[in-house]
């Protein structure tokens, strides 16, 4: 007998790194990686799932610029120079290590992977994955729901109402553009709910959002049944709220199954490990040492000593751990049935990136716990957001507190002494936004190409990435620079739009660089 249900949330973003003016650029690995690591891999599982006929349901939000660097040329063939380098080098390590038989095995494995990797990018997906996400959500199993045009943390805009709209406004569009519905649901950028943007949401012809913990505990009314039931805003839209039962036990790497001594390390990589001579041509061309994505050890423990890893043993462990979160999500929704008496819903949301590229077995573990909530139980019903609510429509009235998941659950990690500074003039930008739309209502020709121009950089300077790597203390340069560029060439546009003085030279070189959102319409802002 059903007793609850579970809804797995995904979420795959990454910011728009795109750099054409450089023939290799460091930052563009993040994608490249995320691709072999985590994207492909979740698609063999959902493709195997459905080949054995095993049901299940899972969403999985791809944000408008993941979705935009998928479906980009530029970077497709790059990912495919980006395997074919990884591939000459899992066989020069299949040729070093062949005295070596455990090693060996585990060159192996990561030539497989490659190969296997570039077969399913080329012949499977069409060098696009979203030919292969769709092909799952159009099977009915998985429920793709969109972000933030450009993962903006929208609490943080609230000064201008406009720049909130258009996030919502174009991520929808640029939904329907590539998955050839509206979409349902969204994934606020960092969970980020201020009250009053589900009106934004509703107007958008979104359904439901997912918003952390506390977003949904202190909502007022407060909500009878608190995160195991969504709330319908005044607005209409639903909002679900993060289970920390579930999301502890695998986001937490201290605590969590990620931790796992047996599983692989994703700190020892052989672009470090190895003589500088034999790597250089598969890392940085500046010579920086960076991850290879070829790792031979597992954690082992709190060591600089590591041990080989044990692709078996590693396995084993997976499936022991997916048996264990169904055992454990099965007692939460057995005690939750008969202390609310009635069908809770548990909704654990994660970075996608984590299975995969920060927990190598994490796609497995997914497989296997997705079979046996199949096969091995009947009290618990995979399902999500939207399915919930078709089959759930009464809900209580509840407005959600000011929230997100970050650090302290509010927005000090994106607005702090690191990086408040960026804020007067992303303010600013956005007020000269509106007012060049506003301006121009019916501009054409180079002047409507400067002005959609002009939105584009702002949208890219509001990415949270930005401010988001500026406190974490990773890749700050990068981080600073990309907004500052953004920002200047906004300022820049604005002024040669202003002054009717057009560079159209200065706009055609933007528009080949920051080529983000081709069909964006600056009205949008009107």
């Amino acid at each position: 007998m059903t007793k609850g249900y579970l809804a797995l949330v995904l979420h795959a973003h990454l910011p728009y790194v795109r750099h054409p003016e450089y023939e290799d650029f460091l930052e563009e690995d993040w994608l490249y990686e995320a691709i072999t690591e985590t994207y492909i891999p979740l698609l063999n599982v959902f493709e195997g799932l459905i080949n054995d006929g095993i049901d299940f349901r899972i969403t999985m939000s791809i944000t408008p610029t993941l979705a935009a660097m998928l479906a980009d040329e530029l970077l497709q063939n790059r990912y495919i120079k980006h395997l074919d380098n990884l591939i000459e080098l899992s066989y020069k390590e299949i040729e070093r290590t062949k005295w070596d038989q455990p090693l060996n095995e585990l060159a192996h494995m990561y030539n497989y992977t490659f190969i296997e990797s570039r077969i399913a990018f080329v012949e499977r997906y069409r060098r696009n994955l979203l030919n292969g996400f769709k092909k799952i959500q159009d099977a009915g199993k998985l429920e793709i729901i969109t972000c933030g045009a450009t993962h903006g943390f929208l609490p943080l805009m609230e000064v201008n109402r406009k720049a909130v709209e258009a996030q919502i406004k174009i991520a929808t569009a640029e939904y329907e553009k590539h998955f050839g519905r509206r979409p349902n649901g969204i994934w606020l950028p960092e969970c980020g709910y201020n009250p009053g943007d589900d009106q934004v949401l509703k107007d958008a012809g979104i359904k439901f959002f997912i918003t952390d913990t506390h977003g949904i505990l202190h909502g007022s009314p407060r909500p009878k049944y608190g995160i195991f039931a969504p709330v319908y805003c005044k607005s209409g839209v639903a909002a679900f709220g993060r289970d920390i039962e579930s999301g502890k036990a695998v986001w937490s790497a201290e605590e969590g199954y990620p931790g796992d001594f047996v599983y692989r390390d994703f700190y020892r990589d052989i672009g470090f490990d190895l003589n500088f001579e034999y790597v250089k041509p598969y890392i940085s061309p500046d010579g920086i040492r960076i991850n290879t994505g070829i790792k031979y050890h597992k954690i082992t423990g709190n060591t600089d000593y590591k041990e080989l890893y044990n692709r078996r043993a590693a396995l084993d462990k997976a499936a022991e751990h997916a048996g264990n979160f169904m055992f454990n999500r099965g007692q939460q929704i057995e005690h939750l049935y008969n202390f609310l008496e009635k069908k809770p819903i548990i909704v654990s949301p994660y970075d996608a990136e984590l299975f995969g590229h920060w927990w190598y077995e994490g796609p497995e573990w997914l497989n296997f716990l997705l079979r046996k909530i199949a096969c091995d139980q009947d009290a618990i019903k995979l399902t999500t957001p939207f399915e919930y609510l078709k089959e759930n429509p009464k809900n209580q009235v509840s407005t959600p507190s000011l929230s997100s998941w970050g650090y302290k659950g509010y927005a000090e990690v994106w607005l702090s002494g690191c990086n408040d500074w960026m804020y007067r003039h992303l303010h600013k930008a956005a007020d000269r936004m509106v007012e060049l739309a506003q301006s121009y209502p019916t501009a054409e020709g180079i002047l409507h190409r400067a002005l959609n121009q002009a939105g584009r950089e702002l949208l890219l300077a509001q990415s949270s990435d930005w401010g988001f790597i500026m406190k974490m203390g990773t890749m700050v340069e990068y981080a600073v620079k990309r907004f500052k560029d953004h920002i200047g060439r906004f300022t820049k546009l604005y002024d040669q739009i202003r002054s009717n003085s057009i560079d159209e030279s200065y706009l055609r070189d933007l528009e080949w660089k920051d080529n983000l959102f081709a069909d964006l319409d600056y009205r949008v802002y009107k």
